[in-house]
């Protein structure tokens, strides 16, 4: 089977929800998956859940807390750069139907790796490999190098009155 690559963008609330949506579709069909998560080191409802699924999925975080309202650190840097190099790796081995990079597109943003070094990545993606990249502020060469491309636009969110993420919701 051909391996596409989508990205999940945008400002709006869904773009992880959407990959790991994506990541149970395919375990369920007896598909391999691995998720990076870059920026992300902080504990999420989600982690939980994909643990009871480690036989198709496997989820690897790249960060240490979500550092996006202050500047990163070079420990960012350096474990998300480490990060990319150890999931080209995993990409390229055969092992896995489908690769998720989580926040990848943010990770560009702040500088964690360059959009040289995912495009690069995405380049040397097998045929056979869906991969599939998320985050708020996708460059345009990454979209212009997607076969799929969906832009998540807020209209209505409830954090402008206040409301906290609540665990297993946001968190």
């Amino acid at each position: 089977m051909k391996g596409y690559i989508q990205v999940y963008t945008g400002d709006g609330k869904g773009k992880t929800t959407a990959a790991i949506g994506l990541a149970l579709r395919a375990a369920g069909a007896g598909l391999k998956v691995f998720i990076a998560q870059f920026v992300k080191g902080m504990e999420y409802s989600e982690l939980y859940s994909l643990k009871t699924l480690s036989d198709n999925i496997v989820l690897k975080q790249y960060g240490r807390d979500c550092f996006i309202k202050k500047a990163p650190e070079e420990e960012d840097i350096r474990l998300a750069r480490e990060g990319l190099k150890e999931v080209h790796d995993i990409m390229i081995s055969g092992k896995y139907n489908m690769i998720i990079l989580d926040e990848a597109n943010i990770a560009t943003y702040f500088k964690l790796f360059s959009v040289d070094d995912l495009l690069e990545f995405i380049d040397e993606k097998p045929a056979e490999v869906e991969l599939v990249i998320t985050g708020r502020r996708a460059d345009s060469r990454i979209i212009d190098h997607a076969d799929l491309v969906t832009e998540m636009v807020e209209i209505k969110h409830y954090y402008q009155h206040g409301v906290q993420a609540r665990k297993g919701i946001e968190s």
